[in-house]
């Protein structure tokens, strides 16, 4: 039978994975997925397990009921796909136990991300957060969107320890009190010794050279090894706003799902580097008090087709205020309306309501403008007539998001507002932080929920836009085990209570 050109080409990465893992002599193969909260999961299967077979058969290695979210006991038989074009040879620092270095076992490795199957009818599993990704961007495409790209800025911290007070069981069984403790050679309630003395204040992070900033050649290890071993190509990094260790890395833009498989990527490699050094890498978005939270500032553009040439749809150079076409204003429409129900996906942890508070930088308010870091939506105007590098920056999300079901609804909030022609406000060229709440009222500023049941109820009673790509099923399974979290965390005195009210 003659194969189909597209299939050739299948077959021939499927083979190319399979000679490569012989010739390397890779003993084990990590196969990757992300749960529906963002959480990494891995399995490790022999490279001779790995064959033309699996890729298109699958590995039949998931048990569904065990991953939260998931399956239900009784139908927990699930196939994993691997995907050959994430594969890639990990650093041999990788999945190691770096407190028992005398004891650590080198193997060469390799890792591929998987689509999720459901055993026995062999459908595409509608909880696959990559899936949900990977329908919105056929819907997308469907619509006459060639493409979309997407730039998310991770913000996150180093610290040199993390300790839980008393003791690690008090975070779990706190009705005797709990707390933590931070340990950063940076921090300002440290002594600064093992950094020779040198400290950050509160807020006063943002650029400084060493040997105030501790972590440059950390930075320059994970951009090299993402380089290296991923081929993901790092534009800049540099120490961020807040003291501690506060860091950004800045990705290349991509696609949609390669972005999304490089950020799942980039915290790894993040997180694996940082234990290389006795030292531990956090995403929460506000991890330390008094001082700025960790953002994940999403940049996105829609392209498609003009005479066979690639166009930036987003772009105008005869729009005199951001050279915005009327396709973006009403993407950008599609954010504002949907923008509290987005938070469920993009500030989808209490944490997160932490760092969304006034006083911090956080976008707090529901607005639009170039150049201003106030709005939740800004419009980088760095150059003019630079079709290439027009977007939109939503600054809402943090790190603790899946990015999967971040790209997607967003993209699918921006497509409903091109399709209602959603009527964008006027943008405010102001410091919203500085306005007052009659003058808010006068912009017609909308505010972003104030915790995570907020977020979950918006969403609640705004989900028909994201139907396209997530199931009522999956939806429903969301805001049960969100609403759950809330409730965990809103139920326990904090120490702050007992210092505000201990005396009434």
């Amino acid at each position: 039978m003659q194969i189909a050109r597209t299939d050739q080409d299948q077959k021939k990465k499927y083979l190319d994975v399979v000679n490569e893992i012989e010739q390397m002599n890779i003993k084990w193969v990590r196969l990757n997925f992300c749960d529906p909260f963002g959480f990494l999961q891995q399995i490790s299967v022999q490279g001779e397990e790995i064959t033309e077979d699996s890729f298109k058969n699958g590995i039949p290695r998931l048990d569904g009921s065990s991953i939260r979210g998931f399956r239900e006991i009784q139908e927990s038989d699930m196939v994993l796909k691997p995907d050959p074009d994430t594969f890639a040879i990990l650093p041999n620092y990788f999945d190691k136990n770096h407190h028992s270095i005398s004891n650590m076992y080198g193997s060469t490795t390799a890792r591929m991300f998987v689509d999720i199957y459901e055993g026995f009818n062999g459908a595409r599993y509608s909880r696959d957060p990559r899936f949900i990704a990977q329908k919105a961007a056929e819907f997308a495409k469907n619509k006459g969107f060639e493409n979309s790209y997407w730039g998310p800025e991770l913000e996150f911290f180093v610290f040199n320890k993390i300790t839980l007070l008393p003791n690690a069981m008090s975070a779990v069984n706190c009705s005797g009190g709990t707390g933590y403790s931070i340990e950063s050679t940076e921090a300002p309630w440290g002594n600064g010794n093992s950094n020779g003395g040198y400290t950050i204040p509160f807020k006063s992070g943002y650029f400084p050279a060493p040997p105030a900033d501790s972590l440059t050649d950390f930075r320059d290890e994970v951009s090299d090894v993402l380089r290296q071993y991923f081929g993901i190509k790092v534009e800049a990094h540099h120490h961020e706003v807040a003291t501690a260790g506060q860091c950004e890395i800045q990705m290349s833009f991509d696609s949609l799902v390669p972005m999304a498989d490089k950020v799942v990527t980039y915290k790894k490699t993040v997180k694996e580097s940082a234990a290389k050094r006795g030292m531990v890498a956090n995403f929460m978005p506000k991890p330390v008090a008094q001082d700025n939270g960790s953002g994940m500032h999403v940049s996105q553009s829609l392209w498609g087709k003009k005479k066979n040439e690639d166009v930036n749809l987003f772009y105008d150079p005869a729009d005199e205020y951001a050279e915005l076409s009327q396709t973006a204003l009403y993407y950008i429409g599609g954010l504002i309306e949907h923008a509290e129900g987005l938070c469920a996906f993009t500030n989808p942890t209490t944490n997160s309501y932490r760092r969304l508070v006034p006083g911090y930088e956080a976008p707090i308010n529901v607005a639009w403008s170039k150049m201003n870091r106030s709005v939740s939506i800004r419009i980088p105007a760095h150059f003019r007539k630079m079709e290439k590098r027009k977007r939109i920056e939503y600054r809402t999300p943090d790190p603790s998001s899946n990015i999967y079901l971040v790209e997607a609804a967003l993209l699918l909030a921006g497509l409903d507002g091109i399709d209602k022609k959603i009527t964008v406000p006027d943008p405010v060229d102001e410091d919203i932080y500085k306005l007052s709440e009659h003058k808010k009222m006068e912009y017609g500023i909308k505010k972003l929920p104030t915790s995570l049941q907020d977020a979950i109820e918006s969403l609640e009673s705004d989900m028909e836009f994201l139907k396209p790509a997530f199931t009522s099923e999956f939806l429903e399974m969301y805001c049960e085990i969100k609403k759950d979290e809330h409730i965990k965390v809103a139920s326990i005195p904090s120490p702050r209570e007992f210092y505000m009210y201990g005396n009434v």
